[in-house]
């Protein structure tokens, strides 16, 4: 199994949406749940069958984050600067492809990746090409749809 990187503030989100799954989301479902059955013939019961689906949904996630949370390898502020200038999951990377502006991303683990808030994953093509380089190196990106070259420009 591969490792699963956080940074302590995924490592927070995450354990918050845990938390409230288990007290909050857990006991509405429950209740929709009773409500549903008191609301007679459980076969026909369109309402009865949303919440068990949605009893399951959220059961999966919980265990899911709780495996998550067990295995992830939290990445501390104190290890992504002893590398500095070398890319690493937490660091802060600004990259040019040639004819484009500079773009900047944080790299890290898949779970807390959200490309529209520069949080890109250091499983996806630009992480994983990019990861281990330092400032001024031009690197190959290998997606899908073709390659392209990146120049990191600062990493922080």
């Amino acid at each position: 199994m591969p490792t699963k990187f956080l940074t302590k503030e995924g490592f927070q989100k995450l354990q918050e949406e845990l938390d409230q799954l288990r007290t909050v989301k857990r006991q509405e479902v429950a209740d929709r749940l009773h409500e549903a059955m008191e609301g007679g013939e459980l076969i026909e019961n369109a309402e009865y069958e949303a919440a068990k689906n949605e009893q399951a949904f959220v059961e999966g996630r919980i265990q899911e984050l709780e495996m998550l949370l067990a295995t992830a390898r939290v990445i501390e502020d104190e290890e992504r600067n002893h590398r500095d200038g070398q890319v690493s999951v937490g660091s802060t990377v600004t990259i040019q492809e040639q004819g484009f502006e500079a773009e900047t991303y944080t790299i890290v683990g898949a779970a807390e990746a959200n490309p529209r808030e520069g949080k890109i994953s250091n499983e996806s093509p630009i992480g994983k090409a990019i990861l281990s380089r330092e400032v001024g190196e031009v690197v190959t990106v290998e997606t899908p749809g073709g390659t392209y070259k990146v120049k990191i420009m600062s990493v922080k």
